[in-house]
């Protein structure tokens, strides 16, 4: 029996060496396919909607095509982990690819902007299960002391899907039309599911009570609440707006009930007795800074490498590879460091320690800047997120039972969407305003004009302005972007403190007794006829 559940899972014994057989590897490939369509999808839409909005129509509209993605992927996250807690990974799993072609499909044949937002929202619901399907079926397949190295390799994934998003995107709506941006899901996500299908074995779970239909209702209203707050707020409305004010008093009303009702809930969507290992928590706040700072870079340097760089849209994507391609390599060495030798405390601190260098260099950037400065800068801070990426969902998974193992992976993918939400609000509303004074300060009225409607100028319109309002433009975005990256570098501070708090529980491969601080150290046991 023992030989048996060894060849299902993947688990070796004490004395072996782990062995992954030809099976378990197969399902990676199907969950690395899952994890890039949830990354790429964004970055292929995003360089598209110039296209879309020309045939479409409904420009007023066009935030909505990624705020209804974003909301609807940011509330199905917790669900689907529960979910898959409850009733079996493969089935939550397989359920949400399905939902994410089905809405790709939809997206791809909409006619007008209404039908694309809603048909984008389909689209997130799934969205919303696949990384958290990917990262827990790895939590149920992978013994602890393996996991560092496969989730290393998703970090990998999503770092490559940030490269090549815009680049793929492009080439599809330049040669086939915006729709394929959709369509392209189609091909691989077929694939995925077939292989899920085929070839992933794990037990079948039926769970005795229903689902949390109230803490559902809460969270997702409480999540909406803050998306559109970080959304809205400084762009939409004004921050001291009263549509602002309503949404942060729902949101805050709904989390406070949510709280209160997961203490007495029978099967609570997010049971609140995980938050009382210390490493988990501390995780969450990691990984939401962790989102804070990483697309904050990602909107920020491109913006700065094309008004003051001259960059073109398309060399702006490929000058962000040192930051994407040190987060690739250190992401992979933390993994494979962490196979090797068990444990992983170190990461935490040097990516914290690195993370703060690194945004606070970029906060040194001006108008003379050069780019192989601005790439060595910029590879520092990838090093720092490359240390932290995976090694927080890891740690996380580490942190509870394996009954929670969908859970908590959920809860570390909303901690880090949050932040991202949060981070690209507060970073943008401090960029827009530096950059409102700059302009002011040195091109008077006429640069004031000239940023009214958006502090975010595009090549043609950057192109029309006049030399003297050029220069001045180009000095607003590198004070913009120095306020920005110097919050960044505050922001992450925590990271570093957190990470010295980090209990260090040793990551074994082969079946272990279970510890009070680690309950998931225990191997995972699934039986499945070969």
């Amino acid at each position: 029996m023992a030989d048996t559940e060894a060849a299902v899972t993947g688990q070796g014994t004490p004395d072996q060496p782990e062995k992954q057989p030809k099976s378990v590897r197969v399902v990676l490939l199907a969950l690395m396919i899952a994890m890039m369509l949830a990354m790429l999808d964004n970055m292929i839409v995003g360089t598209a909607m110039p296209t879309i909005v020309g045939e479409l129509g409904g420009l007023q509209h066009l935030s909505w095509v990624v705020t209804g993605y974003t909301l609807a992927t940011a509330a199905s996250t917790p669900v689907w982990g529960k979910l898959g807690d409850m009733y079996g990974r493969k089935g939550a799993f397989l359920s949400s690819i399905v939902i994410f072609l089905i809405g790709s499909a939809l997206s791809g044949m909409a006619q007008d902007m209404g039908q694309l937002i809603g048909f984008r929202a389909v689209q997130g619901l799934g969205a919303g299960g696949l990384m958290v399907g990917v990262m827990a079926i790895i939590g149920d397949l992978i013994p602890p002391r393996e996991r560092g190295k496969y989730q290393g390799m998703m970090a990998g994934v999503m770092a490559l899907a940030m490269i090549g998003g815009p680049l793929v995107g492009g080439t599809i709506t330049d040669n086939w039309g915006w729709r394929w941006a959709f369509y392209i899901n189609l091909p691989l996500g077929a694939v995925a599911l077939a292989l899920v299908t085929a070839v992933l074995h794990l037990p079948k779970k039926r769970a005795k009570a229903g689902i949390d239909y109230l803490g559902v209702v809460l969270l997702t209203v409480g999540i909406t609440s803050i998306v559109l707050v970080t959304t809205w707020g400084g762009s939409e409305y004004a921050w001291t707006s009263a549509r602002i004010m309503e949404l942060i008093g729902i949101g805050v009303a709904a989390l406070v009930g949510f709280v209160f009702w997961q203490t007495r809930a029978t099967e609570p969507v997010l049971p609140l007795h995980i938050f009382r290992s210390r490493n988990f928590t501390l995780m969450s706040i990691i990984g939401f800074i962790t989102g804070f700072v990483m697309f904050g870079a990602t909107l920020f340097l491109p913006l700065y490498q094309q008004s003051v760089q001259g960059a073109s849209a398309t060399n702006s994507g490929l000058l962000l590879l040192p930051m994407l391609g040190a987060m690739l390599v250190t992401s992979m060495v933390a993994g494979r460091v962490t196979t090797n030798s068990g444990r992983y405390k170190v990461f935490p601190i040097v990516g914290g320690a690195l993370m703060i260098v690194g945004l606070y260099l970029l906060s040194l950037m001006d108008t003379g800047t050069t780019r192989l400065t601005s790439g060595i800068y910029m590879a520092v801070v990838g090093a720092g997120m490359g240390c932290l990426m995976q090694i927080t969902m890891l740690v996380a998974q580490n942190s509870v039972q394996m009954k929670d193992m969908g859970v908590a992976s959920s809860s570390t993918t909303l901690f880090r969407t949050l932040g991202s939400s949060f981070g690209v609000a507060i970073m943008g509303a401090l960029f827009n305003h530096r950059v409102q004074d700059v302009m002011t300060e040195r091109a008077g009225a006429l640069g004031s004009k000239a940023t009214e409607q958006s502090a975010q100028l595009d090549a043609a319109s950057l192109a029309k302005l006049p030399a003297a309002a050029r220069e001045a433009y180009q000095h607003a975005v590198s004070a913009g972007t120095h306020s920005a990256f110097l919050l960044g570098a505050a922001i992450a501070v925590p990271v570093l403190i957190a990470s010295l708090f980090v209990k260090e529980v040793p990551l074994k491969g082969g079946p272990q007794k279970p510890s009070a601080e680690s309950a998931d150290a225990a191997p995972v046991q699934m039986i499945e006829a070969v």
